[in-house]
């Protein structure tokens, strides 16, 4: 499995002058011209504004123009990304124009590329906004799903960008980040028959061994039994492949035994429903289920390839959810690691059956400064978020605010949801201490008020990434998110 990003590098030199097969600059729709359009136009004679007046080239956002061979140019050809109207040019609005750029050059014939978009002011950013948002942009777009294809497909991939920046302390960052989110996303990707509980297992372990200092330990299923994690096994036991609860722990910071920071990800390798069997339209999609865990073991790559000075612990509870005569069934009562009981009163509730074991799982054992839990948990959160924003929920205002911001920072964005006392009556019970779902309305939320009894007097988080994780279609593919998000708030957290 090849995770390898696209090498980043700086260069200082004149775009004009740049060797390289393809120069990338930007123009707005008012025709000026960013600072290194106007280079290349000086450089080749007015060369850009003819192409302007008559019409070969446009300012539009979403709009691009190749140039070949330009007088006066070294490089092979210009692509000219329309940026749209300066006076609302924003953060959105870069990074949608990075994605333009990138997006045009797939498939063409350049390998090596110079983007000096990243020279263009924007407010509420700085250089190293811009580099990092430019750069990932590129890694994003010219990602691909291979693994599984007799030969690649022939489209040319880039396999270099060059940016002329001031300082590039930040690509260390950008590469670390671009290889966590790559991990995600191919893990995301790969079909449910490769991508099983231990497939997950065996990644898990490949990280510790590239990584000196990391710690790898993977709970079977009698090790769990042994423990009491009846509402973990209670989802995988209805599958040939048995459930696994995977830990990764990295003791980065001053005082290694110091309470770490905790990240949990569910990680339903594929999900039926269970005996609440979903419709057959899209089912192939639920083998994106396991986003959740490819985004905290994403994330954790990223961190530990930096070397962050912090105490992390990852946990990815990995099981199939598949209807069979050993699976458990609606009505059942489960007792969890934590004594508490819950009526089971839909299979295809299945995420907070086995985050909820993991989550105390980790609490007892680690004592975590912080917990975060990442799910593709509920279709309700798709519907209120759409695809753009991760649904947070979270009682601590402080942790709320230091996700969201990470979230702008990063442009892996989250919108907070409410977690009011008043949805908790949803999940009452006439046979256990809780049902595992509430009524109609809510879902996302009450899927949060389900995990948060599991988590009570903990600094915690819960992000549901069902909208987020993944593209929909035949050509559909994991994005990895919110590896952007959660590394930039654990850089934070390292200081």
């Amino acid at each position: 499995m090849s995770i390898e990003p696209i090498s980043f590098r700086l260069t200082a030199e004149h775009p004009a002058r740049k060797a390289t097969d393809v120069v990338v600059v930007g123009i707005f729709d008012d025709g000026t011209l960013s600072t290194a359009a106007a280079e290349i136009d000086a450089a080749s004679g007015g060369g850009l504004r003819k192409l302007l007046v008559s019409g070969d080239i446009s300012g539009r956002s979403g709009r691009h123009g190749w140039i070949p061979a330009l007088s006066g140019v070294t490089a092979s050809r210009v692509l000219a990304v329309g940026l749209g109207d300066a006076r609302k040019f924003d953060r959105g609005k870069f990074v949608r124009a990075c994605r333009d750029a990138a997006r045009a050059l797939r498939g063409g014939p350049s390998r090596h590329a110079a983007c000096y978009l990243v020279e263009i002011e924007v407010d509420g950013s700085d250089a190293a906004w811009r580099l990092r948002q430019a750069a990932l942009a590129f890694d994003f777009e010219h990602y691909r799903f291979d693994a599984m294809r007799k030969a690649p497909e022939h489209d040319t991939l880039i396999d270099s960008v060059a940016f002329r920046a001031a300082d590039g302390s930040e690509l260390e960052r950008v590469q670390a980040i671009a290889r966590g989110v790559r991990l995600a996303r191919e893990l995301g990707n790969l079909p449910p028959n490769v991508c099983t509980p231990a497939y997950l297992a065996e990644q898990a372990r490949t990280l510790w061994s590239a990584h000196s200092g990391v710690e790898f330990e993977a709970l079977d299923a009698a090790s769990m039994r042994e423990l009491g994690m009846h509402s973990l096994l209670a989802v995988g036991g209805g599958s040939v492949h048995p459930p696994q609860l995977i830990l990764l722990r990295w003791r980065g910071g001053a005082d290694p035994d110091a309470p770490p920071i905790a990240l949990v990800g569910k990680g339903i390798t594929f999900d039926t429903g269970g005996t609440n069997i979903k419709p057959s339209a899209g089912m192939e999609e639920m083998k994106y289920d396991m986003c959740g865990g490819a985004g905290v073991l994403g994330t954790f790559a990223a961190c530990v390839t930096l070397q962050l000075p912090i105490n992390l612990v990852c946990a990815v509870p990995a099981a199939e959810n598949m209807p069979d005569g050993a699976g458990y069934r609606p009505s059942d009562v489960l007792r969890t690691l934590s004594g508490k009981t819950v009526e089971v009163l839909n299979t295809d509730a299945e995420g907070r059956l086995i985050l909820c074991d993991a989550l105390t799982y980790v609490v007892q054992r680690y004592k975590p400064s912080t917990i975060i839990d990442v799910a593709t948990l509920t279709g309700a959160c798709l519907v209120a978020l759409g695809t753009h924003a991760s649904g947070l929920m979270t009682h601590d205002d402080g942790l709320a605010e230091e996700l969201l911001d990470a979230g702008q920072k990063s442009w892996d964005r989250a919108w907070r949801l409410p977690l009011w006392d008043e949805y908790q009556s949803q999940l009452e019970s006439g046979s256990a201490d809780f049902a595992n779902i509430g009524s109609r309305w809510g879902g996302a939320i009450t899927a949060g008020c389900f995990l948060s009894r599991f988590v009570e007097k903990q600094r915690w988080a819960h992000l549901d990434i069902a909208g987020s994780a993944s593209t929909e279609g035949r050509k559909g593919s994991a994005t990895g998110r919110p590896v952007g998000m959660l590394t930039e708030w654990l850089i934070r957290q390292a200081g």
